[in-house]
């Protein structure tokens, strides 16, 4: 048991995960997928949605997210400095955000309504007022919002 553990350890650092990305999270607001104004919702080609968002200390960006119901939601996100927990309560989304990595996980809603998205991994002594919301809103009321604009957040 012992030498099986030993050879799944050693291979597994030989050939790393087929699907790992990477972000310089020293880099992250000048260049790339995570600068501010490619932040939050925005509508694909294939009618999915793509969610991109960064945990820092002590805030999510975007603090509210917009998705619409009864769509594939892909959400990516990554962490600027220490590392965070993303979980969105009322569904099985949780997720690491690890500095240097990007996290990618996939989700439908069905319902509309606010969920919160609290960050439940200690990242400091303001870890506590981390927090963020998830809204979502009908599809189709997304799609006029969304109409002719690059990315989406909500508007309080």
């Amino acid at each position: 048991m012992v030498l099986m553990a030993v050879i799944g350890g050693v291979h597994q650092t030989i050939m790393p995960q087929s699907r790992v990305e990477t972000a310089d999270p020293r880099r992250l607001h000048l260049v790339g997928e995570f600068i501010e104004s490619n932040l939050g919702s925005a509508v694909e080609l294939d009618g999915s949605v793509t969610v991109r968002a960064v945990g820092q200390q002590y805030s999510f960006t975007p603090d509210c997210i917009l998705v619409p119901t009864g769509t594939t939601v892909t959400f990516r996100m990554t962490s600027a400095d220490v590392v965070h927990g993303f979980l969105i309560t009322d569904t099985n989304i949780n997720l690491m955000l690890v500095p240097g990595y990007i996290s990618t996980i996939t989700a439908r809603f069905d319902a509309p309504g606010d969920r919160h998205m609290p960050c439940h991994e200690f990242c400091g002594v303001g870890h506590e007022g981390m927090w963020a919301k998830v809204r979502v809103i009908d599809r189709t009321e997304f799609l006029n919002m969304a109409d002719g604009k690059p990315r989406l957040s909500c508007v309080e």
